[in-house]
């Protein structure tokens, strides 16, 4: 990354940017400019001299001039300035002129890095000695200049024009100098060869007097006022001598280039002038390509006389039509003016579209000995299709005769491979020894494989040869080692990876490729290092590790298991710079750099952390690697600034920095070691002296592995015959194939089981022709695709073909009919055959016999010449005799088989009264829908004139009676577009004429054809060029050599029409009006010859017409399109933006501003900026006042088009934007202190709670924000930390307390700013309407549930609300609630209650949800099988609570634990209950007890229980349980009785104290 210029000399950036380009820029111009003057130039306080210099400056002033004295000698102004100094070498302050020469490389430039400093932020240099810092006043800041500029010299080539220079450069620093108010010493000196004037002494004099004076005073007195006020004047005196032209100013043009338009071998002059100081050096540019007059001698003339740059361009031919560029550079800047130039080209014999073969007559050409010269190129002793093999040499090379001879005429031979031009370079040399043209290659590699055309250019002729070479694979060092991969190229480079592709081979040694090594070399050296260690199989990797700078060579090796194979040839260099940094050192000018200018003046700012990159992106992701791109951040400061990359596994937040070691220093990176098939996400930080910034947004989940999938295999693989040696394969692209390089061609002997490659270098297209095969054997052949991903699987095998020539006589003609019929003659028609045999037929031979008694004679001749057309009149026949023919067809192979025997015509005078069939049907313009079908009237009429036509068609498979007419009145002309045919059928058609008559017998049948449109079918296209001519064009890319293009309107040939022009060249035809008008509508259509019926019509009607003349009158006089009109916004502070778009706009459009009819201008009210690269045009306002009220135009000059839009601002639309624009205004000054981003709102969460939320920006940590309601102030647990910007009071369950005004307010020291919700009225029915909904959408599905009382239905929500309205439906209708049917809610949960349900309560219950707005419904169908087990089990609950209730149990009375004395009566009573009365039964110890005398137990009234001892004993002790059981169930009640003796418990109770006191004791 190139810093700015004024931070170049400052070190505490970081370490990898220091004095880079300074030490790269001086170095390498130091030994060249050793002996060249070097002249610096300072501010009048501050000196650029070597630090030995420096510290003898900071000394007394005397020992300065002594010093200065030593070192230089006096040189004086004046007319001496123009004088030149023979042995000056440098020039130091503008004040000393050195004639010793420099020669010590430290005092030819100050080593900037020495006086940089490390720290974040650097002290002001002081450029006052401490003598001169003593003197000032106190609290007084001398003003001073610290800009400096150092200069290498070289820009001008004497020495006379740099004194010029540093004289002019001595009276503008002097002069700033001044006007600072700043004295500054002088010391003027002269060459010591040079005579001291008495002037040049008394100047000296006066300045050193003036030097004292100003150490014994103070700068604020008035002598050093009136000193430097004289200084002022002297310097004004001598800056009037000097040409104002040559001060120190950036280039410009007084005299711009002008654009021209000229005939072909005409010359064309480009004039400019431009001045500037120093003098700018101007280079010429064609289509910003730098002209190189040596490339192309005599074609380029290049003078500069008298302050006129001309360019001169001779013998113009189309290659020199394009923008020329005059680029004027001084150590200022630099200034370019553009021109374009158009050359035209005669129409007629000078087309040399029309002699482009060898076989075609010779044209004329325009030579430098005269016009109109006949020339013949022929190519004698032709390279014929070659073979090579890697590493070999080989050369390709004919003869070239051309005749006529002119001598010092020699032609321009060019080489082509595949089309592109081929450039000499180590691989391949050209040479053209004057009748023989060579093209040698030196070391043959895969990349030289392809069709190879010479083309020799005499003038307006020219003629081209083509064959193609072949290259096969290098020996493999290994046996079984794949072959070498082939074009290495970069893809992508920057200052830390570069990106390398290639393409796989064609053979892999006969195991499968596992993957490929990567090899780079450093150029410069001979040492290659390897770039990755596991193979890759993408076709792509970014090799790292590079230093950033310096160039790179690479290479790479395939390898399967049976080892590595050869490298492949090696890439061109390519340097680890950025793009912009590329960019930016192309764009230096070609002569050496002459300076560089540091500005320090002031301080820089303190370091600011980087903000967060933006646009974040996966760019390419294999399973190798992936590659992330980012723009660079906004905020950044203006040091540079290094890129630190995380990434995270897909659905965590546990980020891990990938580039620990070495920050990143370009906006892209390549990461590797990713586990396949492994999702990431990735981020990245911007790191410099101040810190390390926020990361960017996270990407999108990238899962790891290669998104190039492998194609699929091609299909339909055709061979068809070429020559004896060649055979062209065809095939279809494979479906979905994405980045396909090309396709592999594989061919195999039939029986042989062995495949070899047709093709070692991809090719492209699906059509190639495999050389290098054996006459008449048979051949099978396969196609596998390629891409950077891999190679398909193989095609399937075509059938087998035999290798022999293609060219075969023509199959026989067909139909054979007669025409018409005279006394002795009889013309025949017929079709022309299927098979042409691979060339075109010449002609037709017809043999007839007699038959007599239908026994045939011989066979005689009819004629003895061919005959070109489908017809034939046979003459001398004998009247009322029965005829037979047959006819045979002839092209370039030969005489083609006789066609199948006519039938019998007997030869007759016809006197029917309708016509005979017409003929020669064709079918032409075949589409899916309609094609246009072609005839000739039929040679007998009838009695009377043919007056017209009827059609017929059916489908091929239908039967006679199918027939079906096209029209239903007859047609005069002889041809019919049908329309209306249904795709993918095949039709037959036929054609019967009319007289007055009647209609005559049929046509024979045209067809059948197949209603389709084949792919590639290009149409005719209209095209109207800038100047207004209307053409029409046509392509076709299925043409063989001898077809050709014929054009014709309403289908009759247009060859001498004088209304229109047409021109073809190669696969291309133009069909141009002269003048279009009405007698040109009509039917245009173009065919193409020797084609299976190439054709396209267009249609020109009155509309059309209409069309096309206003269109040539568009582009004759042209406007400049917009793609919006004049509109205007503001923007913020209420900035007023008018702007309009236009579709485009060329460098010199321009542009004026009107207000109400008077044009602006820019200025402190109005900015004006024009984008002419996207149309846009601005004018920006800093505010709109009434004054501003009226009406806007934008003026637009482009060229010869012109354009403008208007936009009217007046009353209250003007009013309205006014106070807009006020309003964007105050919001500016709001969002100064922290304010909102966003209002108040609120929002339902999923919990159906409420939150209000806003977004608050321009925020620090003292911000405070408190919340109301109802102007009460609502306290907040948690205080915010506005991480993230937004702001929330969640207010859960809301209800109608709620209701109220919320208010939100943001202040600190800055400001404040605060935002209001309204929750009353409809604005708190619209969110309880909300919330209702949320809660309505929380419901659960309806569920049943039985009880002891009947069925239940109900759902739970989240909360509920009494302004949810619930209601339920029955089968449609409301349910009415009763004592047995209630609804109710309990908590959450919302439900109907069904009392003894019945089976009528059967069937779809909806409840249905009402929030205010919208109803939501949830159902439950209650029959079949869940009707019966919810009944069921209601049932079963009922009874269960009926047992429950009636079961005998004891109600109460009896205790757990007894405890009673000896002795003493026991009585316990308790209650029992249950329906039927319960059975009671006693148990003790878990046996049954019953009564007795002792232990009484009795029941009385069936519900009382009585349970007496009279005397307790300890016998009695035990556990009791009172058994009650009927037949709903048992219960037992257990108790415990525990009987004591008291004298027991005294004499235990006294134990157990005497117990108590031993342990104490």
């Amino acid at each position: 990354m190139a810093l700015p210029f004024y931070q170049r000399s400052q070190q505490h950036y970081d370490l990898s940017y220091r004095d880079k380009d300074l030490r790269t820029t001086m170095s390498q111009y130091q030994q060249e400019k050793q002996r060249s003057a070097i002249y610096t130039h300072g501010s009048a306080a501050y000196t650029s001299r070597s630090s030995a210099a420096h510290r003898q400056e900071s000394q007394a002033s005397s020992r300065v001039a002594s010093s200065s004295q030593q070192q230089a000698s006096h040189f004086s102004f004046g007319a001496e300035v123009q004088r030149k100094a023979a042995s000056a070498s440098a020039y130091d302050y503008g004040y000393g002129y050195s004639s010793h020469g420099l020669t010590d490389s430290s005092l030819l430039l100050e080593d900037y890095s020495s006086i940089s400093s490390p720290k974040t932020k650097r002290a002001k240099h002081s450029l006052l000695s401490g003598e001169e810092k003593e003197n000032l006043p106190g609290g007084y800041l001398v003003p001073i200049y610290s800009g400096r500029q150092v200069h290498v010299s070289g820009m001008t080539d004497t020495e006379e024009e740099r004194i010029k220079e540093a004289a002019a450069y001595i009276a503008q620093r002097n002069l700033l100098a001044s006007e600072e108010g700043i004295r500054a010493s002088k010391q003027l000196t002269a060459s010591k060869r040079s005579m001291q004037s008495k002037q040049a002494t008394s100047v000296l004099e006066q300045e050193e007097t003036l030097e004292k004076k100003s150490r014994e005073v103070t700068i604020r007195e008035k002598a050093d006022l009136l000193s430097l006020r004289k200084t002022l004047e002297e310097t004004q005196a001598y800056h009037g001598k000097l040409n104002e032209d040559h001060l120190l100013h950036a280039p410009e043009f007084i005299i711009k280039p002008r654009s021209h338009t000229v005939w072909e071998k005409e010359n064309v002059i480009l004039h400019c002038s431009v001045v500037g100081w120093p003098e700018p050096r101007l280079t010429w540019y064609k289509n910003q390509v730098p002209i190189n007059v040596h490339a192309s001698p005599g074609k380029y003339i290049i003078g500069s006389r008298y302050g006129i740059h001309t360019l001169e361009i001779t013998e113009c031919d189309f290659e020199d039509t394009a923008q020329y560029r005059a680029s004027a550079m001084n150590v200022q800047g630099e200034l370019s003016a553009y021109a374009s130039v158009v050359v035209k080209r005669y129409k007629g014999e000078l087309d040399e579209m029309r002699s482009h073969h060898a076989t075609m007559p010779p044209s004329f050409a325009v030579t430098p000995y005269g016009y109109a010269a006949k020339f013949e190129i022929h190519f004698d002793d032709k390279f014929d299709v070659s073979f090579g093999r890697e590493r070999e040499t080989m050369s390709l090379g004919c003869r070239v005769v051309i005749t006529p001879e002119i001598k010092r005429f020699q032609p321009e031979i060019q080489w082509y491979r595949n089309g592109e031009p081929v450039s000499p370079s180590k691989w391949v040399q050209t040479h053209w020894s004057g009748d023989r043209a060579t093209l040698t290659f030196s070391h043959l590699n895969k990349e030289d494989e392809g069709l190879y055309t010479i083309r020799v250019r005499m003038g307006d002729y020219y003629e081209q040869y083509s064959a193609y070479v072949f290259v096969r694979d290098a020996d493999a060092e290994i046996q079984g080692a794949p072959a070498t991969p082939l074009d290495v190229v970069s893809l992508e480079a920057n200052k830390d990876y570069i990106i390398i592709s290639w393409k796989q081979p064609a053979v892999d040694g006969g195991s499968p490729i596992l993957g490929y090594f990567i090899d780079k070399c450093e150029v410069g050296t001979d040492s290659w290092s390897q770039c990755n260690d596991t193979p890759v199989k993408f076709a792509r990797f970014p090799v790292t590790g590079l230093i950033e700078g310096r160039s790179y060579i690479f290479r790479v090796r395939a390898v399967n298991k049976n080892g590595i194979g050869l490298p492949s040839r090696v890439s061109e260099p390519v340097a680890a710079l950025d793009p912009a940094e590329k960019a930016r050192l192309k764009s230096r000018p070609s002569a050496p750099w002459t300076g560089q200018i540091i500005v320090t003046e002031e301080e820089p700012s303190a370091g600011i952390v980087p903000g967060p990159p933006t646009d974040l992106c996966v760019t390419e992701a294999t399973r190798s690697y992936v590659v992330l791109s980012w723009k660079p951040p906004g905020q950044r400061g203006h040091e540079g600034i290094m890129y630190f990359v995380e990434k995270c596994d897909a659905g965590t937040e546990s980020w891990q920095r990938v580039n620990t070691e070495l920050p990143v220093k370009s906006p892209r990176f390549a990461l590797f070691d990713l586990a396949e098939g492994k999702s990431y996400q990735f981020r990245v930080r911007c790191s410099n002296s101040a810190g390390v910034g926020e990361p960017s947004e996270a990407t999108e989940v990238t899962v790891v592995g290669d998104k190039l999938d492998i194609p699929q295999a091609p299909s339909k693989v055709i061979p068809s015959r070429n020559t004896d040696t060649s055979v062209v394969v065809s095939w279809e692209e494979p479906p979905d194939a994405k980045e396909l390089v090309g396709y592999y061609i594989e061919a195999s002997m039939v029986g042989s089981g062995t495949w070899e490659p047709c093709n070692n270098n991809p090719v492209k297209g699906t059509r190639f022709t495999c050389h290098g095969l054996v006459t008449g054997q048979s051949y099978i052949f396969r196609v596998r695709a390629v891409n950077a991903a891999g190679l398909s699987d193989y095609s399937q095998d075509s059938e087998a073909i035999e290798v022999k020539a293609a060219i075969a006589a023509p199959s026989p003609p067909y139909d054979i009919t007669c025409l018409e019929s005279f006394r002795d003659s009889m013309v025949l028609g017929w079709k022309q055959p299927d098979n042409s045999g691979g060339a075109e037929i010449t002609g037709y031979y017809v043999n007839y016999r007699e038959v007599t008694d239908g026994k045939p004679g011989p066979w005689r001749e009819a004629n003895i010449k061919a005959v070109s057309e489908e017809a034939y009149k046979i003459s001398n026949l004998k009247e009322n005799v029965v005829y037979q023919f047959q006819v045979a067809a002839m092209n370039l192979a030969g005489l083609g088989a006789p066609s199948a025997v006519s039938q019998s015509f007997k030869c007759e005078e016809w006197t029917i009264a309708v016509p005979g069939p017409p003929h020669s049907l064709r079918y032409s313009e075949v589409r899916k829908n309609s094609l246009v079908l072609q005839w000739k009237p039929p040679l007998y009429s009838g009695r009377t004139p043919v007056t017209g036509y009827f059609l017929d068609l059916k489908e091929a498979s239908a039967k006679e009676d199918q027939w079906r007419g096209l029209n239903e009145t007859a047609i005069e002309h002889t041809y019919l577009k049908v329309q209306g045919l249904q795709e993918g059928v095949s039709y037959v058609f036929r054609v019967r004429a009319i007289n007055q008559a009647g209609v005559g017998k049929p046509s024979d049948l045209a067809g059948p054809v197949v209603a389709e449109t084949r792919p590639g079918t290009k149409e005719v296209v209209v095209s109207v060029d800038d100047d207004g001519i209307i053409s029409l064009n046509f392509e076709c890319d299925q043409m063989t050599p001898n077809s050709e293009f014929t054009w014709s309107k309403d289908y009759v040939r247009t060859e001498d029409s004088p209304r229109v022009e047409v021109e073809s060249k190669g696969n291309k035809t133009k069909m141009t009006f002269k003048d279009l008008g009405t007698d040109d509508l009509g039917i245009y259509s173009c065919d193409v010859t020797d084609t299976d019926g190439i054709a396209s019509s267009y249609v020109i009607d009155e509309d059309e017409l209409k069309r096309l003349l206003a269109l040539s009158q568009e582009h004759k006089f042209p406007t400049v399109p917009t793609k919006s009109e004049l509109a205007v916004e503001i923007l913020e502070k209420g900035l007023v933006r008018f702007w309009m778009q236009a579709e485009k706009l060329s460098a010199n459009a321009k542009v004026n501003y009107i207000f109400n009819e008077k044009e602006i201008f820019e200025g402190p009210k109005y900015k004006m900026h024009v984008d002419r690269n996207t149309g846009i045009i601005e004018m920006f306002m800093e505010k709109l006042q009434d004054e501003d009220e009226g009406t806007y135009t934008f003026q637009i000059q482009d060229g010869r088009a012109t354009g403008h839009s208007t936009l009217v601002l007046i009353g209250d639309v003007y009013k309205k934007l006014q106070k807009e624009a006020e309003f964007q205004r105050q919001e500016w000054i709001r969002k100064q202190g922290p304010h909102f981003a966003e209002y108040l709102s609120w929002e339902v969460t999923g919990e159906c709670n409420v939150l209000l939320k806003c977004k608050v920006a321009n925020i620090k940590k003292e911000t405070n924000i408190v919340w109301y309601k109802d102007e009460r102030e609502i306290s907040v647990d948690e205080k915010h930390d506005f991480q993230d910007g937004i702001c929330t009071l969640l207010i859960t369950e809301f209800s109608k307390k709620d209701a109220g005004f919320y208010e939100v307010i943001l202040k600190d020291d800055r400001g404040k700013d605060k935002s209001r919700l309204k929750l009353v009225d409809e604005a708190f029915q619209e969110l309880m309407s909300e919330v209702c909904r949320k809660i309505a959408l929380s419901a659960t599905d309806l569920k049943i549930q039985s009880t002891a009382e009947g069925i239940r239905l109900y759902s739970f929500v989240t909360y509920y609300l009494d302004d949810l309205k619930v209601n339920w439906s029955h089968n449609g209708t409301a349910v009415k609630y009763t004592d047995r049917v209630k609804s109710g809610v309990t908590g959450e949960q919302i439900w109907l209650q069904i009392n003894e349900p019945t089976p009528n309560d059967k069937g779809k219950y909806i409840m249905e949800l009402f929030d205010g707005k919208t109803g939501h419904q949830k159902m439950v169908d209650l029959s079949g099988q869940a009707y019966d087990e919810a009944y069921a089990e209601f049932q079963r609950l009922k009874q269960a609570a009926i047992a429950e209730k009636n079961r005998a149990r004891v109600l109460g009375g009896l205790p757990d634990v007894v405890t009673i004395q000896e002795g003493k009566a026991l009585n316990l009573t308790c209650t029992v209950w249950g329906d039927p009365a319960p059975e009671v039964s006693w148990l003790k110890n878990e046996r049954p007890l019953a009564s007795n005398d002792h232990c009484n137990l009795r029941l009385e009234a069936g519900k009382t229980a009585y349970f007496t001892i009279l005397g307790v004993s300890t016998a009695d002790s035990g556990k009791y349980g009172l058994v009650v059981k009927n037949k709903y169930g048992t219960e037992t009640s257990d108790f415990t009785v525990s009987v004591f003796i008291p004298e027991e418990e005294a004499r235990t109770a006294t134990a157990e104290a005497q117990k108590g006191t031993q342990k104490s004791k």
